[in-house]
């Protein structure tokens, strides 16, 4: 199932009363539902699963936040987590959550704790902490990261796909 916003346009008589005795308009509302999908979830190709690469930028760097758009967290992230999973992210909680950095095929490095997380951002972007990661694997700005959830392990893989000049 696919997730998505309900958007509320249309007040009931009982809430149209309500704001107009408390001389305050109505306010738009979404709630996020789930949807029955008419194409397919994508399928990860084993060879290259990166479904979200990002540029990183000096800023991502700085403040320890992977800045990912409202398409990638809902197509690459949300489709595969349960309802409450996603509320939860969009009621303004962290998810705290674990990072495997895949970079070195050989030797991964497990990453979780209070640094590593998704959490709602501004103007419906989101944000992946991941500032561990970025220090303890001198990720530069310009290096291309790639990064896909894990449905069987619930975690986030995380890999330089390009080293930035």
């Amino acid at each position: 199932m696919k997730k998505t916003f309900y958007y509320k346009f249309i007040p009931t008589k009982a809430e149209e009363e309500i704001a107009k005795s408390s001389n305050t308009p109505f306010q738009v509302t979404r709630e996020l539902v789930e949807i029955r999908d008419l194409h397919a979830a994508p399928v990860i190709d084993p060879m290259n699963p990166w479904q979200i690469k990002k540029v990183v930028t000096n800023a991502d760097i700085i403040t320890g936040k992977l800045v990912l758009s409202h398409h990638e967290v809902f197509e690459y992230i949300f489709r595969y987590w349960t309802l409450e999973m996603c509320n939860y992210v969009l009621s303004g909680n962290k998810f705290y959550a674990v990072i495997w950095d895949i970079s070195d095929e050989k030797s991964p490095v497990r990453y979780r704790n209070e640094n590593i997380y998704l959490e709602q951002g501004p103007q419906d972007t989101y944000a992946l902490g991941w500032m561990d990661v970025a220090r303890k694997a001198s990720i530069n700005p310009n290096d291309e990261v790639g990064i896909f959830w894990q449905s069987r392990t619930e975690t986030f893989q995380f890999k330089v796909l390009r080293n930035g000049i």
